[in-house]
């Protein structure tokens, strides 16, 4: 955002004028929060630096609706700040906390107010919150009745990681002002919030390697389908899953990779669970894999049978569900390394266990390949911890792509696609719904679906991710969070399909 200003500047737009643009989209934004004028209150929360500046302007157009504002300075700004003068010749109460002793008036002012703008701290920060100003924000979380409204990012949240300082002033709703804050989508807590278009001219950020998946740019990304085409015309799906205590994970990804638009999807799954897939899987072909006597895997022929169908696929998926059995393991590792480079590749969930402590299975992976784990398989693959992974997201995921030369999927809350070439794009969805089995399985046969059709991988593995998130949202608006299964999700793709494809 700094090189995004300074550009700005050398454009032709003033910083001034980017503050003002932003304090009158929030003014805007808030509009539906605020009673009619006449009426109020509304209690803005006001800090040292730019980010205070952006709340006094928001509060002067506000005054000067007639809304009754009182701005609360937590610092002295200084005696010619003129920001704060307009504020107060437009109406707004001025109210410095150095003349509010133990912040009594400001306990009564938070209890009342309609709404609580919080302009307090913005991105520049980079200090723990210490008193007195610690004080005097438990203060309003102790009294706030009213929703508390963060300009741009809330007072504590890094805007880096995401991570909130304990003394943070937690949002109901961001108003973001000129670019998404990537710590809002690090460690997401599910509050709401908008981008508010503050002037900065088209283009300047052309050069930004981070991104946030939208709507429109997703769209973009579908594979265009001609009137005269056939089922070759989309590519073949295969996909190498399954076994005795994962039968689900078989049905749920071939089924995803159908519904993506594959043309035709080919099921390599162990011989005696594929008359049960395939009396729910009607629309797929079936490559029934040769097991052991034991009931495991046959590590050497089903290596041979998956080797030779892949000569024909254009992307494949090996991973949901094949156990980790040493049988399992060894016909994992047979069919990934030092292979020649085949079809477009998707290694998730037993796919990614059984490389995981190869020192050099990247290497040995031929070919650019989506990686899809989740923080715990994550973890295994770089030999962190859980904790360390979830510390920085977007940082796990870029280091990790650009060393191992694959795209990286890390599954969560607004999940993080890292290209190695230090390109990152994060997911905005949020659905604690989704946080359940087999939901791991529709994604990863949802990008090989979309893989299938000749689609860039770094497109298809966003565009999965998308789709997924807005599947599991629909799902969620009909089930709900708790009632929520992987199968909803499944059942919700062509909607969203059909939604974002429009």
């Amino acid at each position: 955002m700094r090189e995004l200003e300074q550009a700005s500047v050398g454009a032709g737009v003033s910083l001034d004028t980017l503050m003002e643009n932003a304090g009158l989209a929030i003014a805007e934004a808030i509009r539906d929060r605020l009673p009619s004028p006449g009426s109020g209150p509304a209690l803005v929360l006001i800090g040292p630096g730019n980010n205070g500046s952006d709340g006094l302007v928001a509060a002067r157009h506000l005054s000067e609706r007639g809304l009754d504002v009182t701005a609360y300075l937590f610092t002295d700004r200084g005696s010619e700040d003129e920001k704060c003068d307009r504020a107060r010749n437009a109406g707004t109460k001025i109210i410095q906390a150095t003349q509010d002793e133990n912040y009594c008036l400001l306990a009564e002012l938070t209890g009342g107010a309609t709404l609580i703008l919080d302009s307090v701290l913005g991105i520049g920060n980079t200090r723990a919150i210490a008193p007195p100003l610690s004080n005097g924000l438990r203060i309003v979380k102790d009294n706030a009745a009213a929703a508390i409204v963060a300009v741009d990012i809330a007072t504590g949240l890094s805007p880096d990681t995401g991570h909130m300082d304990t003394h943070g002033l937690m949002a109901d709703e961001t108003l973001m002002l000129g670019r998404p804050k990537i710590g809002l989508f690090l460690d997401p807590d599910g509050n709401r919030w908008r981008l508010l278009d503050i002037g900065i001219p088209d283009g300047l950020d052309i050069k930004i390697p981070t991104e946030l998946m939208i709507p429109q740019s997703m769209t973009r990304l579908f594979p265009h389908r001609f009137p005269r085409s056939n089922k070759g015309s989309f590519g073949r799906a295969l996909i190498v899953t399954g076994s005795k205590n994962y039968v689900g994970a078989a049905y749920l990804s071939g089924a995803s990779a159908g519904r993506a638009g594959a043309g035709l999807v080919t099921m390599a799954l162990p011989e005696t669970i594929y008359p049960i897939v395939a009396s729910r899987l009607t629309e797929a072909t079936f490559l029934p894999l040769r097991q052991q006597d034991t009931g495991e895997m046959d590590p050497v022929f089903a290596t041979t049978q998956v080797t030779d169908a892949s000569l024909t696929a254009t992307s494949m998926l090996i991973g949901p569900g094949i156990g980790q059995s040493c049988e399992s393991v060894e016909f994992v590792r047979s069919v990934l390394f030092d292979r020649h480079q085949g079809p477009g590749l998707v290694i998730d969930a037993d796919g990614l266990n059984a490389i995981a402590h190869i020192d050099d299975w990247h290497s040995r992976v031929r070919g650019t390949a989506i990686l899809t784990p989740h923080p715990g398989e994550m973890a295994r693959l770089t030999g962190l911890s859980v904790p360390d992974v979830e510390h920085d997201r977007a940082y796990a995921a870029q280091s990790a792509a650009e060393a191992w030369g694959h795209i990286v999927v890390l599954k969560g809350a607004c999940t993080i696609v890292a290209h190695p070439n230090g390109r990152i794009v994060i997911s905005p969805w949020v659905n604690p719904g989704m946080a359940t089995g087999g939901t791991g399985d529709v994604l990863a046969g949802l990008i090989t679906g979309l893989l299938a059709q000749d689609m860039d991988p770094f497109e298809a593995a966003n565009l999965g991710v998308y789709v997924h998130g807005l599947a599991g949202d629909i799902a969620r608006q009909t089930t709900g969070e708790v009632a929520m299964v992987a199968g909803d999700v499944l059942e919700a793709l062509p909607l969203a399909i059909k939604q974002l494809s429009n």
